[in-house]
């Protein structure tokens, strides 16, 4: 099953076309969705750190993802809709793009990771710094693959 067809379509909606046709909207959505991703990376950096043993220490891993949770969460979302804005820009451009698959790939092999199977083991501490490595990898993995959208 081809995704085509949703790409074509999300490029005609009315948000789409004003994206395409509007001399600023682009370059606003693309500042809130880095900002919403510097928040969402500084919150997952300041997790994994914990959990190797650097940075806060005056909490524990759990409590510190749960104090952070409103702001992972709440940047995650703006990601996810500024993302979906900045697509309907360039549907086409970027279904054809390799990096854009790639994003999306360990966009939710990160996001499936974070809430599946880190989450327990910070309750746990079985295993929880190699998740934290992980984490890094995939989430970087994610801000790589987001750059090469612009060069591939």
């Amino acid at each position: 099953m081809s995704l085509l067809p949703l790409f074509q379509w999300l490029g005609r909606t009315a948000v789409g076309v004003f994206m395409q046709q509007s001399t600023y909207a682009f370059a606003v959505v693309e500042m809130i969705h880095l900002l919403s991703l510097a928040i969402l990376g500084g919150v997952i950096l300041i997790i994994d750190l914990r959990v190797l043993g650097l940075g806060v220490k005056s909490q524990t891993a759990n409590g510190l993802a749960q104090q952070l949770k409103p702001f992972l969460l709440g940047s995650l979302g703006v990601s996810a809709v500024s993302g979906v804005l900045l697509l309907s820009e360039e549907t086409i451009k970027c279904y054809y793009s390799p990096a854009f698959r790639a994003k999306m790939l360990f966009l939710a092999l990160a996001v499936l990771f974070y809430f599946v199977v880190q989450e327990r083991l910070f309750r746990s501490q079985l295993h929880a710094k190699w998740a934290s490595v992980v984490s890094l990898l995939l989430w970087l993995s994610v801000g790589l693959a987001g750059r090469a959208i612009g060069f591939l």
